[in-house]
């Protein structure tokens, strides 16, 4: 692939981007919400998280297979995000269609959503690997989930400035009519998306029979390769966040009684912060590896559930959710390019969709014990969401010691965490005058 060529095929990727962001910030954060609008208990809310991300995970198994029957990655991806485009068309008319066990029908739509969605992930994130060279990925990917996080959050806030403005204008026969005007638009922009994408240059990427091992050869290798016990580091570590996680939204707006407004501000929040941050991290990543950045966020990781456990001010929860933000943008973006950087591309479609199914069964058995504890556990300062984001909080602790067990794949400089932590924050030396790898690249 010429470098035009290269550099054409990346362009289209970045409004792909844009436009997929523009679908997320609109939809994304207001499922949960969009559950409860149908009266959707605990549990099930738990199961909205849980199912599609399982159903993703499991059908992520053939992704690799689908992709080598069609002959072409760019193929399949294309395929899959045109049907996941139009799969937001039962999920918009839920409301106006059915009378009964509304929330039922949206577990069943936005898992078949989901798992379509995911079905093209593998492919792409291995084209994606292929038009950007690996000492350079830090940096490019951090610039674009900056550029991505900041379409998110516009998005973000302009849904729950919708939703909360509906409220004034829409009567009760028609109150999800601020839920359609943004899935409606979340619709149209995955349709973009998915145009631009199709316009996207694909490297000749051949497969040869010993690049090829099937899920339950991935599984056999798992405890003893170095990319195994990373998975499993990763799976934990989601296994244990989305015990807590799909239930930020119930504990803001059912119990403590937030707007849409106010819980869409709050959310956004970690999206402006981590969005600051990407390129920071993906600089830092380059020159120390992705693997020091990752065990670094997993120290803090686990705090963040419990430091919402200590007030219920506004204020206080945009601050924590800050100090979220700031860790994830590292952790989101660094476990991307691990595995960029720790499989080669013909084995790349495979070993992301293997990942993803085996994290996407972490995230599945968070959700599902999650939304069951939530209906068991005594009130913890007088809510029962508090009892499971402090066994959240618990369970990342444990989860972050796997890290211990995973070898970086590139040459690095050595640095302790609290090295990197201070140079990061401004309070050390500035890591860029001690280290000559990549110079002149900023």
């Amino acid at each position: 692939m010429d470098e035009k060529t290269r550099i054409k095929s990346l362009r289209f990727s970045l409004f792909d981007g844009i436009f997929a962001n523009i679908m997320s910030g609109l939809s994304e954060t207001f499922m949960t919400p969009y559950a409860i609008a149908m009266r959707a208990g605990s549990s099930l809310i738990g199961i909205l998280s849980a199912m599609p991300n399982l159903a993703n995970s499991l059908l992520q198994i053939k992704s690799a297979i689908l992709a080598e029957r069609l002959g072409s990655r760019k193929a399949l991806i294309n395929s899959a995000v045109l049907v996941h485009a139009l799969m937001w068309l039962p999920i918009i008319a839920i409301p106006y269609v059915f009378a009964n066990n509304q929330a039922v029908y949206l577990v069943i739509f936005y898992t078949m959503f989901v798992a379509i969605g995911g079905i093209a992930s593998p492919a792409w994130s291995s084209l994606m690997a292929d038009h950007v060279p690996e000492t350079e990925r830090g940096k490019v990917f951090g610039w674009r989930n900056r550029l991505f996080g900041l379409v998110n959050v516009t998005s973000m806030f302009a849904a729950g400035l919708i939703l909360y403005l509906s409220r004034f204008f829409s009567s009760n026969s028609f109150k999800f009519f601020g839920f359609t005007l943004i899935f409606s638009i979340a619709f149209i922009a995955r349709l973009i998306s998915w145009n631009f994408l199709t316009r996207m240059h694909e490297p000749v990427l051949v497969i040869r029979d010993e690049h090829k091992f099937t899920f339950f050869d991935f599984l056999k290798r798992m405890g003893r390769a170095n990319f195994g016990k990373f998975v499993i580091f990763v799976s934990s570590m989601s296994f244990a966040v989305y015990l807590g996680s799909p239930f930020f939204a119930v504990y803001m707006l059912r119990d403590l009684g937030f707007n849409y407004l106010t819980y869409a501000i709050i959310t956004m929040a970690a999206t402006l912060t981590s969005l600051c941050m990407m390129g920071i991290w993906g600089k830092y990543a380059d020159r120390v590896g992705n693997l020091r950045i990752l065990k670094l966020t997993s120290i803090f990781i686990p705090f963040i559930p419990v430091l919402w456990l200590f007030s219920r001010n506004v204020l206080y929860l945009i601050i924590m959710q800050i100090f979220s933000g700031f860790f994830w943008a590292g952790y989101n973006l660094s476990v991307t390019n691990f595995i960029y950087d720790a499989v080669t591309p013909e084995k790349r479609t495979r070993c992301i969709a293997y990942f993803n199914v085996i994290n996407g069964v972490g995230v599945f058995s968070g959700a599902a014990i999650g939304g069951y504890l939530l209906n068991i556990l005594p009130p913890f300062l007088g809510y029962r969401t508090l009892s499971v984001l402090l066994i959240s909080g618990i369970f990342r602790l444990v989860a972050a010691t796997l890290s211990s067990f995973v070898k970086e794949v590139r040459k690095i400089k050595d640095m302790s965490n609290l090295e990197l932590f201070y140079s990061i924050i401004g309070l050390g030396p500035n890591l860029r005058q001690n280290m000559s790898l990549h110079d002149g690249k900023e």
